[in-house]
């Protein structure tokens, strides 16, 4: 069996454990419970190593492969791998792995722990089902999946703020599910599919898109933006962070805003519409710099430290953002490709290092209120003292969200700003060094809380953190450290394939469905 056979367990596994695990949960073992989760994600990750064997494929569901009938070709669902879905998935599910682990000592809490894994691996199977989906109204049901178990998991707590946080989460993100919703259905009333590689031709045979094509990438354009939390369609971000378990916080910042929001739009605007089409990097980097700006000048005044972290997710977005919009810029008036390759190496390298030190940040902070029980960050200071694993895994990712050297952060918002130079952009790489500025004081002040002084109230009396929530921080941490170093030396098996995947548009992506009729 190819690997690429393979593809169809990224959804069903998880989508198999969250309707099991409820059931499980009803005979009060929750070891049983932990053990199946953590062997669940564990086999996620290790399906990801191995598709990085193979080579880029599609897998047809039910065996349904591409028919031409009277002239025209009938195409079944597919599961499309290449080098961008490999980079996402591999995010998605080492973090997975490790906040699976530390859900195993957090949740101890919470009750229901049955249904926490039941609408953790239901969010789980929609993200990677939204990376690997081939097909448009697949994306729409990937994307409900795990926009709908994110709800639940926000208001997992049911306290009035949670629900309150959850309500407006459900609200925007059922407007964002619905613009994507119209636009796909705009999609196929002009082409006749819902195949992206096929939409991808037609728009590409037209020469110019019609109107309703344009209207349909507006509303792609607003729908994910929703998803991925950018300026102005942030708002419900904020909110969601600070009320949803510490794992769930890490989740939706480490992986969802990426695979649902950032993956989604990336995809649709390189290999669907084009990177060329008129006017889509403006709007990228418009959406790229404002989410950067107003993101780390609104976490500056915070003090709850989980709506700190999530105005950080808002602004490092941007930096992503900004990165494949100064691409797109580059393709859109002829430049050279390696241009473009940098900066898209450059954004995807950052969302990579974003899931890493974001994800140590939220899962510390739980660790630190699970131990003196509040996120105010003027009532943590000393804690080096009481828990220095968690303090100082807390330093590493600060340094490293900071982007200061050696870590994982500073290498690539080097790349960005070097992209954004040599793309002519002066001042929007002033401006990204600017709020790197920003973060770094931001996050100084977040350590001089967390880390220095003397214990004092409920920090006098915190303990470590067990094993099972202090070991994926400590894997976290060294992900940070020499992450920055090896990427650069591992691009070309893993950012390479990835960057094609985005520039080569459909000499890449349609060609691999290998559609009958077609030259």
């Amino acid at each position: 069996m190819g690997v690429n056979n393979l593809l169809p367990l990224f959804v069903a596994v998880p989508l198999a454990l969250g309707f099991v695990m409820p059931v499980l949960g009803r005979i009060k073992r929750e070891r049983i419970l932990d053990v199946l989760a953590i062997l669940g994600a564990l086999f996620l990750f290790g399906l990801t190593v191995l598709l990085f064997r193979g080579g880029d494929g599609v897998y047809w569901m039910g065996n349904w492969k591409p028919t031409l009938v009277e002239g025209k070709t009938l195409l079944g669902i597919c599961l499309v791998s290449d080098g961008l879905t490999r980079l996402l998935l591999l995010v998605v599910n080492v973090v997975t792995f490790l906040v699976i682990i530390f859900s195993s000592g957090y949740m101890s809490r919470y009750t229901s722990r049955g249904l926490y894994y039941s609408l953790f691996f239901l969010m789980v199977a929609g993200m990677n089902g939204v990376v690997l989906t081939g097909d448009f109204f697949n994306l729409y049901v990937f994307l409900e999946i795990a926009s709908i178990a994110s709800y639940a998991l926000v208001a997992f707590g049911c306290e009035s703020e949670e629900l309150e946080a959850s309500f407006k989460y459900l609200v925007l993100g059922a407007i964002g599910t619905l613009l994507v919703l119209v636009g796909v259905a705009l999609l196929y009333g002009l082409t006749g599919t819902l195949n992206m590689g096929q939409v991808a031709q037609i728009l590409g045979n037209a020469g110019k898109m019609a109107r309703p094509a344009y209207l349909a990438l507006c509303l792609f354009l607003a729908g994910f933006g929703i998803k991925a939390a950018m300026v102005p369609f942030h708002a419900w971000l904020p909110d969601a962070h600070p009320s949803a378990p510490a794992p769930i916080s890490a989740m939706l910042s480490g992986v969802l805003i990426k695979a649902i929001g950032v993956y989604a739009l990336c995809r649709v605007v390189f290999n669907v519409f084009g990177a060329t089409t008129p006017g889509v990097a403006q709007v990228l980097v418009a959406m790229g710099i404002i989410s950067m700006v107003a993101g780390a000048f609104l976490m500056i005044g915070q003090w709850d430290l989980k709506r700190l972290l999530a105005y950080s997710s808002i602004s490092h977005m941007g930096y992503v953002v900004l990165a494949v919009g100064v691409a797109a810029g580059v393709l859109a008036r002829g430049g050279p490709s390696g241009l473009a390759a940098l900066a898209i190496f450059g954004g995807l390298f950052h969302l990579l290092n974003h899931a890493t030190f974001k994800s140590l940040l939220f899962l510390a902070s739980g660790a630190i209120e699970h131990a003196i029980g509040t996120r105010d960050l003027k009532k943590m200071s000393g804690l080096s003292k009481t828990m220095p694993v968690t303090s100082g895994c807390t330093r590493v990712a600060s340094l490293a969200i900071a982007g200061v050297p050696p870590f994982n952060g500073f290498f690539s918002k080097l790349i960005i700003v070097i992209a954004v130079v040599w793309a002519g952009h002066y001042w929007l790489a002033a401006v990204t060094v600017l709020v790197s500025f920003v973060t770094l004081v931001t996050f100084v002040k977040v350590q001089r809380c967390i880390v220095q002084g003397e214990p004092t109230g409920s920090a006098a009396d915190a303990r470590e953190a067990p094993a099972s929530m202090t070991l994926p921080m400590v894997v976290l941490a060294v992900i940070c450290v020499v992450a920055g170093v090896l990427a650069l030396f591992f691009r070309a098996d893993l950012f390479n394939p990835a960057e094609d995947a985005m520039i080569g548009q459909s000499s890449g992506y349609v060609s691999r469905f290998e559609l009958p009729g077609q030259p």
